[in-house]
């Protein structure tokens, strides 16, 4: 029985990736900030399910926290197989509009948790001679992303660390995937101050999103975009697009009308 580690599991597609995990029989190891949530899914999923289902409060913005995820699990006397970096957010704005200290807080969880975190379990894989990490990415991380600039830099990290590590890892029994998702339907919309655009209005639900990553995983894929319609634009249409053109395109959907 296969256990997963799960950041920002509270809701939106972490939520759904331990629904989905736990409805194959596995067991799983929740983190996030909000602990009434997290203890709320912790029940539904042992219930339904009838696996195992450990939590962890843990807000990962903060310097070093996934050292103490890491000593949680061990300390547990629990081993990751799956581990799923899902944990992320992002902030609306010109750049230099926006406080410094929310930009470095986006690159602490979206860039140096994952980081830390893919570091300290994937030693343990490696060492075990199987795993696999997915990486919650975005399609985002294929385009320049004024009005999100910070944000989509970040997702432009994760892909490229996933590409490269997944080569690494090659002959190693560990595989790293990406998931990269357009606009989904989540608190991300919320959080990063989007709400009044219409960039999310046909956004895809968290649970195909979810499945969707997890699929790749379990396939090994090291770069899964989510919809067919979004690879397509990405992986022919995009090389072609004059940058001016896909930034102009990009700011447009991101730009919210003032109240």
């Amino acid at each position: 029985m296969k256990t997963a580690l799960i950041t920002g599991a509270s809701s939106g597609i972490g939520k759904e990736l331990a629904r989905i995990h736990a409805s194959k029989g596995g067991n799983l190891i929740l983190v996030a900030r909000r602990t009434e949530a997290l203890e709320a899914l912790k029940e539904e999923l042992e219930s339904t399910y009838k696996v195992q289902v450990s939590t962890f409060t843990q807000d990962l913005t903060q310097l070093h926290a996934a050292k103490k995820v890491y000593d949680f699990v061990n300390h547990s006397g629990l081993e990751v197989d799956y581990l799923m970096n899902n944990a992320g957010f992002g902030g609306h704005g010109n750049f230099v509009d926006r406080p410094l200290e929310k930009d470095l807080e986006m690159i602490q969880l979206n860039v140096t948790a994952l980081v830390e975190l893919t570091h300290l379990f994937l030693q343990d894989m490696k060492a075990r001679g199987h795993g696999k990490i997915l990486n919650t990415a975005s399609t985002a991380g294929f385009l320049p992303g004024p009005l999100q600039a910070t944000y989509f830099a970040t997702k432009a990290f994760v892909v490229s660390f996933t590409e490269g590590l997944s080569y690494e890892l090659r002959n190693a029994g560990v595989t790293v995937t990406a998931l990269c998702p357009g606009p989904v339907k989540t608190e991300f919309e919320h959080v990063a101050g989007l709400e009044g655009g219409n960039m999310f209005d046909k956004g895809a639900s968290a649970y195909k999103t979810a499945k969707s990553g997890y699929d790749g995983m379990m396939k090994g894929k090291v770069i899964q975009i989510s919809e067919f319609s979004l690879s397509l634009l990405i992986r022919v249409f995009l090389p072609i697009i004059p940058l001016k053109w896909l930034s102009a395109v990009v700011e447009k959907m991101q730009t919210v009308p003032k109240k």
